[in-house]
């Protein structure tokens, strides 16, 4: 079974998904931790982020592996190597979206996704999982949140992983990201027209992993 959640930064999907994964014992898939080691990979090997021929080389030659925790959460490994707390650093998130925009980029991420998806019951979350990734997953989401609460929820997500930031300033990537995201030419961020969508400005993640878990039962 594939389930995808897809949706905006800070509307709550990848925690969701995570607890989803852990609660029916599926492989979960961060495919936006997959392009954050992929920025990491570019930044360390000083690339030019304008250069779009060295950045689709760098994306076919990475080595990216997931595992699971038994608590559901995330290991993202770049090149055998242990990057999960690596890639949430500031100047990874300033700079992720304009690599994944990349249509070369995202092509190369979407055999590797479909690859891992396929592998077992998985819950994938992202931005295109329902539209390109998996258009016949069983079940699709659509996550969203005003955007005021979507910042507040990033801002205090950054503020716990001990990175010093302005509202401000999370104002300002998130309404760029929001941007580049739903703008980009491939695989745009946007709902699937089978997604059931999800405003989770008002609801505890518990509720919403509630929600979507009856969700499931019902429609199996």
């Amino acid at each position: 079974m594939i389930i995808a959640i897809d949706g905006p930064a800070g509307a709550g999907k990848s925690t969701v998904a995570r607890l989803i994964a852990q609660k029916l014992g599926f492989l979960y898939i961060d495919t936006g931790a997959m392009y954050r080691a992929l920025t990491l990979k570019a930044l360390e090997k000083k690339l030019d982020i304008k250069n779009t021929a060295s950045l689709i080389e760098m994306a076919r030659d990475a080595k990216i592996d997931l595992t699971n925790n038994q608590d559901g959460s995330l290991k993202i490994f770049l090149g055998g190597r242990d990057v999960t707390s690596l890639i949430r650093q500031p100047r990874i998130t300033n700079l992720v979206s304009d690599i994944a925009k990349i249509k070369e980029v995202r092509q190369v991420m979407l055999g590797l996704q479909r690859k891992l998806g396929k592998q077992r019951d998985s819950v994938l979350d992202g931005r295109d999982i329902g539209t390109v990734v998996f258009p016949d997953a069983d079940k699709k989401f659509y996550l969203d949140a005003q955007f005021p609460e979507r910042v507040k929820r990033r801002y205090k997500e950054l503020q716990e992983l001990g990175q010093k930031v302005t509202l401000k300033e999370v104002d300002v990537d998130l309404h760029n990201r929001d941007t580049i995201d739903s703008g980009r030419e491939f695989a745009p961020l946007k709902k699937a027209d089978d997604a059931i969508y999800i405003d989770t400005s008002r609801m505890s993640i518990d509720e919403v992993v509630e929600k979507i878990s009856k969700e499931i039962k019902v429609k199996s």
